[in-house]
């Protein structure tokens, strides 16, 4: 597999992962309150989101940096939403996709690093 091709992967994981976890912002919605604390919620709920997006762009131009940050955002949310190994189904989906995908980050950063030194 080329270089290039391995550039793409974390990255376009990292997108869908954001995207899938910005969904669950739009829960609130649903509740009996005005339009204003609908949207103070709704932005509420994304700040996850935003911090994701963050490490994203800083893991595009330096993807050890943000691979691992990625990894220390995986273990901080699984810290903070209380997301053990005894709940497995939701620790893999949160938790560990971040660590998985900052490992994905730090391997082919690292590995088109060495590419490119050829």
């Amino acid at each position: 597999m080329k270089a290039y091709r391995l550039f793409w992967i974390p990255r376009v994981l990292a997108i869908i992962f954001i995207g899938f976890l910005s969904l669950f912002a739009l829960d609130v919605f649903s509740g009996e309150a005005t339009l204003f604390q609908k949207l103070l919620g709704f932005l509420m709920h994304l700040i996850p989101s935003f911090i994701l997006i963050i490490v994203l762009m800083i893991s595009w131009r330096k993807p050890i940096i943000g691979g691992i940050m990625f990894m220390v955002l995986g273990g901080a949310f699984s810290v903070h939403f209380r997301i053990y190994p005894s709940e497995l189904l939701t620790f893999l989906i949160i938790p560990f996709s971040l660590i998985a995908i900052g490992i994905l980050f730090v391997v082919f950063g690292r590995f088109t690093y060495l590419q490119s030194k050829k």
